[in-house]
């Protein structure tokens, strides 16, 4: 595979989405992170990146990378080792600490099994001491917007594996997040609902208009999504590479099928290729 250098970027660049967005000022910006465990594993190296507003943005490698550490190190979960993470655009609370307005979905759903949709939906402004009747008005905006708008009522047991990763995507949403962080959020659907998921999970993007930090290990699944994908190696984990999607949105069936997406597939398979050997 002969790679083209204005598709692949190399290790260690921060470069934004497009040409004409290298004066746009990121939404958050790390460099030189570190992550090192207390038992010697050196998980994150030397990690710069710059994710910017309204971007859809894939972190793509084998297991082991780092890729959920770098996404838990972004939403403030989980400390670095050294390094720094900027958010030149946040908000300030009133005690002056940044506000990051980041929301996070899980790999599982992780919903209250005794709570109704609508509730498990409105815990992060619950744990905020917001009265629901405040938020109510929201709660059944996001739930509109994952299409669960009859199922307000309903309890976790009651749904599908599909909808109860939109509940956890509506509660991520809630907020009103400038950045959403997905931590391979479809990986255990079957095939058919993770493709449904995917072509509404643009649309929420779309509709939302928040920054999407994606976690995933399938080329197929970051290609489609992606306007940025960004390639990381194990041992220790480190960025190798970017490329970029520059196909338009919205993106359908015959997006898959076209001969684009199949060269972009081909493109990222080889430097995840990469990744594996280094």
């Amino acid at each position: 595979m002969n790679y083209s250098p204005a598709k692949i970027v190399a290790s260690g660049s921060a470069a934004p989405p497009m040409e004409t967005e290298k004066t746009r000022k990121p939404l958050v910006r790390a460099q030189h992170v570190n992550k090192t465990y207390s038992n010697g594993t050196v998980a994150l190296k030397d990690l710069n990146l710059d994710v910017y507003p309204h971007e859809f943005i894939s972190l793509l490698g084998p297991s082991g990378c780092g890729k959920s550490t770098a996404l838990r190190i972004f939403a403030g979960l989980g400390a670095y080792s050294g390094g720094t993470m900027d958010w030149p655009q946040s908000m300030y609370d009133v005690s002056g600490k940044p506000e990051r307005e980041v929301g996070f979905v899980f790999q599982e759903p992780t919903l209250m099994p005794w709570a109704t949709v609508f509730d498990n939906v409105y815990l992060p402004h619950r744990l905020k001491d917001r009265p629901k009747a405040e938020v109510a008005d929201r709660v059944r905006e996001v739930l509109e917007l994952v299409g669960l708008s009859n199922f307000a009522n309903a309890y976790p047991r009651e749904l599908s594996g599909g909808m109860k990763m939109r509940v956890s995507v509506a509660r991520a949403l809630v907020t009103r997040p400038k950045l959403l962080l997905m931590d391979e959020p479809f990986a255990a659907l079957d095939e058919i609902t993770r493709t449904r998921l995917s072509n509404d999970l643009l649309e929420i993007w779309s509709l939302a208009k928040c920054t999407v930090m994606f976690v995933t290990h399938s080329v197929f699944e970051s290609v489609f999504l992606s306007q940025r994908i960004v390639v990381m190696a194990a041992r220790p984990g480190r960025i190798i590479g970017e490329l970029q999607v520059n196909a338009p949105y919205p993106r359908t069936k015959e997006y898959r099928l076209s001969s684009e997406y199949s060269e972009h597939c081909r493109e990222v398979s080889g430097l995840l290729d990469v990744a594996m050997r280094s």
